[in-house]
């Protein structure tokens, strides 16, 4: 009997399921806290030059407020204080008076004055990251997401060798640990070094746990495990816009939104290992302790009275391996090399594009607060669509369909004016749903691709290449000073490409996760390991 027929016959999606789903909530739900953190934590408020050294005591000093600002500060084209320039010497004939002096403009020379009516600090205003230097601000998102990137190879190698339980709970703690040191750093150099490493812990958290849902869930239920489960990235989202509308400050921000994770370390002890995972390594005994687990607590224990480990290991294998696999085996044999580079390069493009309109909230006209409370809440009736959609189209056809619908909206919206607000934040809100459903989708596509024994180092190797995408996507922004629409150009070029490359990716609706990587590049049901009758 096959593995997934065992898990069927003890109840793929029962209370040992939803409890699985609850101890890993609040880690989860903590996720989409970091990942769009930068959206308030690194928020740029209105700003001007400051002109206080302007004040010679004289005529100036006698000036109201708004006649210092204007004399003292050139204004843009559209009537608005410019944010990077001053003048080196008040100009008085500006506010009515008919002295004059030099209207020589000049970079600011005494730093800047920041409206503080909406964020009391962020890392623009600790370390005056604008004008010139706004480049270093964008910087802290790109390094984190390399330490993301970094991370995803090295804990899916880890969690293939040593387990998923083990390495979560490293994930956890480091993610704690790093998180509240970012908050206490003294410098911008010591910050972008502890979100490096944030990034790089809390990429286990992201890789392992839908793979451990997944290779517990029978295979009639992977779809919910894969999207609906998901829907905890929408919560942790909603979360994440309540903690910044409350604690406007980022180091109290940062510290807020780490707190879930403590829950989730101490409910750990209550977390089970993959069975799938134990039985490709040889260790029936203790796949069967967590099988019989299941099956009590879904009241099932009727169907596990014949079923000895022997028996157990057979459903995955015809004889013990204790070959050690790496990433290096993504690409030994044709077919697992075409599926990495083609799933490479569509993560590669979801990634860019999603995080692409997920960092850029302040370009459709609307508060920050509202318009991410509205990306958040457009994706609870679009995962419950997608879920529905991909039961009954699958998952290629969803993938395809999502991208390319990304990509349209991003288009669409190059040739809407800016002051076309409500249109401009319709389609966008539409775009970022299709960009959230091809993510959501492509994470259970790519746990259902891979083979059991290379499955981590699969999802270690996607999220390296879709944390590439991530870490690059902030930085397409400083594009616009070349064109203004090249930004919104390159995005949506990316996200056709790669919702092109999905038609070379294998459909794997109810389809047997393979447990090894003959198992698919034979045909199904003639893996080299694995001979029994499915």
């Amino acid at each position: 009997m096959k593995f997934d027929n065992i898990l069927s016959e003890i109840n793929g999606f029962g209370k040992f399921q939803i409890r699985l789903f609850l101890i890993q909530i609040f880690a989860r739900m903590t996720l989409p806290c970091h990942f769009l953190l930068n959206n308030f934590m690194a928020a740029v408020p209105s700003h001007h030059c400051n002109i206080t050294a302007l004040d010679d005591g004289g005529i100036f000093g006698n000036l109201s407020q708004p006649e210092k600002l204007a004399a003292g500060v050139p204004t843009e084209p559209d009537g608005t204080l410019s944010s990077c320039q001053m003048f080196l010497k008040p100009q008085y004939h500006l506010v009515g008076l008919n002295s004059s002096e030099d209207a020589s403009i000049v970079q600011c020379q005494n730093g800047w004055v920041y409206d503080n009516s909406t964020f009391k600090s962020t890392l623009a205003t600790e370390w005056d990251l604008v004008c010139s230097r706004k480049g270093m601000n964008k910087a802290t998102a790109t390094v984190f997401f390399i330490g993301v990137m970094v991370g995803a190879p090295m804990f899916g190698f880890l969690s293939d060798r040593f387990g998923r339980r083990p390495l979560l709970l490293v994930s956890y703690l480091s993610s704690v640990l790093f998180a509240i040191l970012s908050a206490f750093s003294s410098s911008y150099v010591m910050f972008i070094i502890m979100r490096f490493f944030t990034g790089m812990s809390l990429s286990g958290i992201s890789i392992i746990s839908i793979v451990l849902n997944v290779e517990w869930f029978s295979i009639e239920h992977r779809t919910f495990a894969g999207v609906i489960i998901s829907l905890d990235w929408t919560i942790g989202t909603w979360i994440l816009v309540g903690i910044a509308y409350c604690v406007n400050e980022w180091r109290r921000l940062i510290v807020a939104v780490t707190l879930p994770m403590i829950v989730s370390i101490i409910t750990w002890r209550w977390l089970p290992e993959s069975a799938r995972w134990l039985l490709a390594k040889g260790k029936a005994d203790e796949a069967h302790q967590y099988i019989m687990q299941c099956a009590t607590m879904n009241s099932r224990t009727k169907c596990m009275a014949t079923i000895t480990p022997t028996e157990l290991l057979q459903s995955v294998k015809g004889e013990t391996d204790d070959k050690k696999y790496t990433l290096v085996d993504l690409f030994k044999t044709p077919t697992i090399r075409k599926l990495s580079i083609c799933s490479g390069i569509v993560w590669y493009g979801v990634a860019f594009t999603y995080y692409g309109i997920s960092l850029n909230i302040t370009g459709f006209g609307l508060n920050t607060y509202l318009t991410q409370l509205i990306f958040a809440s457009i994706e609870m009736p679009l995962k419950i669509g997608v879920y529905y959609f991909l039961e009954k189209v699958g998952r290629r056809s969803g993938e395809m369909g999502s991208m390319l619908s990304t990509g349209l909206c991003l288009l669409i919206n190059m040739f809407v004016s800016q002051d076309k607000w409500v249109i401009r934040t319709v389609v966008g809100v539409l775009g970022k749903a299709m960009s959230e459903a091809s993510f959501t989708i492509m994470y259970l596509f790519t746990t259902e691709l891979f083979p059991t024994v290379v499955r981590q180092n699969g999802l270690g190797y996607t999220a390296f290449v879709a944390r590439l995408g991530v870490s690059i996507s902030p930085l397409i922004m400083l594009l616009e000073d070349v064109w203004h629409l090249l930004p919104a150009v390159t995005y949506c070029t990316v996200a056709v490409v790669s919702g092109l490359v999905v038609s070379l990716l294998p459909e794997t609706l109810n389809i047997r996760l393979p447990e090894y990587i003959e198992d698919i590049e034979k045909p199904r049901g003639q893996s080299t390991r694995n001979k029994e009758i499915q």
